[in-house]
């Protein structure tokens, strides 16, 4: 007896080991492998430019390593769906959730809308630990609270399911049709030098980010908790833009890190998987997140009106250093050291007081990990109107955050190379460097590097007086 046809659908599931959707299709039937790029899905978020590059190589990395066998196509997902179902008789698909607010509606439709015809639709937990309504409060409310949401919440309930082999066998049912593309097809690539140059920092896959995993494991997981706070040392995972694709899950993680339980420091980066996880309950709760404040207080901040000091922090060219250096790092390779991520994301909201959705859109088209979820929960938290936020009145002091972090200037100095041959002492305070020590490291303030934009006391002062108009 042949088998029936079904289709797996990928989504930011780009991998085929321990993706629960693609184990059921197989057992289901011959398999379609298919992928859908949709650009015009009413109200969506549109992939910003980093996003676009990083999907383009995952893309091709998993059509290899299914053998050229995905079949791609552009439109809507629910109108190309209906049609495959018709053109091949298919009587069920399968695909693991998101959880974008535009892709939980549009994914009810659909299931209900194949249902009614007659296919069986299923959808799975394939990027998650917890659902995020797994894990709420004994009264049946979302936590708004991290340290209880992970501790009491995520640690309390059932432990993440164990990762899930390869599906074998792996039955195929081939398409071929006028409307079959190829990931070239898609035009991802951004024409721009920029673009083009992030792929030379990264590997794309599956596989990568199996080796990233086992890399951290072996070389920088031992004493993270410290070392993950300089970002000239190797212990972060990096793993941020595997996971955000699905090239690699979250219960591969959990379960690796067991093994090096006696090695590492495991809790601590177990922890950052719960604020993974606290990121998505924040966004299924609060669809709007990416846009509203979550204290509803911060409504009437009194931010400056956006101007030139944007461009000047989205260039790096801030004439504070380590603000620069970030900034640089992120335009150069995609990705920002999360240290980074908090010390240029309070100079934008409390040294220039420009909106933190400025700085949420920028690293939305700059970071190869832009995740919706992430990057509106962090940047609300750092600008202290998220849930659990830091408070407005702790503000970074990038002079100190470099002394304290980058205290030799490695991370510096590679990413302001005009700043190479200033003394330590002046690295991350140039304006204070007596004008002979300028002259000795070729440096021309307002010149061949940048006058500060603000003065960092005065503007810390203007920010504390902003937030009592809050009050």
């Amino acid at each position: 007896m042949t088998a029936p046809i079904v289709i797996h659908w990928f989504r930011q599931d780009l991998r085929l080991s321990d993706n629960p959707a693609l184990t059921a299709a197989c057992e289901a039937g011959r398999v379609i492998l298919l992928y859908i790029l949709n650009e015009g899905e009413p109200g969506a978020r549109q992939l910003g430019a980093a996003s676009k590059n990083w999907l383009h190589y995952s893309l091709k990395a998993l059509n290899e390593s299914l053998r050229g066998n995905l079949l791609i196509r552009r439109g809507d997902p629910s109108e190309i769906i209906r049609t495959l179902v018709q053109e091949t008789g298919a009587t069920g698909i399968f695909w693991n959730r998101c959880y974008e607010p535009w892709r939980i509606k549009h994914d009810a439709s659909l299931k209900s809308a194949l249902e009614r015809s007659g296919v069986t639709a299923k959808s799975f937990n394939g990027s998650l630990l917890w659902e995020p309504w797994q894990v709420e409060k004994p009264d049946g409310t979302p936590y708004k609270v991290f340290t209880p949401f992970y501790r009491k919440g995520c640690l309390q309930a059932p432990e993440p399911r164990k990762p899930l082999p390869v599906p074998e066998p792996m039955q195929l049912h081939h398409v071929s049709t006028k409307d079959e593309l190829c990931v070239d097809d898609l035009n991802l690539l951004d024409c721009r030098p920029w673009s083009m140059r992030l792929s030379d920092h990264w590997q794309h896959g599956e596989q990568a980010a199996q080796n990233r995993l086992y890399a951290f494991l072996e070389n920088g997981l031992i004493n993270y908790k410290d070392g993950r706070n300089f970002p000239a040392l190797a212990h972060t995972s990096r793993l941020s833009p595997h996971l955000h694709f699905g090239e690699i899950s979250p219960n591969q993680i959990w379960w690796a890190l067991a093994i090096h339980e006696a090695t590492g420091d495991i809790d601590h980066f177990r922890c950052e998987l719960g604020w993974r996880e606290f990121s998505y309950s924040l966004l299924f709760h609060n669809p709007t997140l990416p846009k509203v404040n979550l204290n509803p207080k911060f409504d009437s901040f009194p931010w400056a009106v956006e101007d030139q000091r944007l461009q000047a922090w989205q260039k790096g060219q801030t004439g504070v250093p380590i603000v620069d250096a970030g900034m640089r790092e992120l335009w150069q390779t995609g990705y920002m050291h999360n240290r980074l991520r908090m010390i240029v994301g309070s100079f934008l909201v409390k040294n220039l007081l420009l909106d933190w959705r400025l700085g949420e859109a920028w690293f939305w088209d700059c970071l190869v990990d832009a995740d919706l979820a992430n990057n509106a929960a962090s940047w609300q938290w750092i600008a202290g109107c998220g849930a659990d936020a830091a408070p407005y009145f702790r503000i970074f002091n990038p002079v100190i955050q470099g002394e304290k972090f980058d205290a030799h200037g490695e991370y510096t100095r590679r990413f302001l190379p005009e700043l190479r041959d200033l003394p330590e002492r002046y690295l991350f305070k140039p304006w204070e460097a007596p004008k002979h020590i300028l002259q000795d490291a070729g440096i021309t303030l307002g010149e061949t590097y940048p006058l500060p934009l603000v003065d960092l006391k005065k503007s810390r002062e203007e920010a504390l007086r902003a937030f009592e108009q809050t009050k």
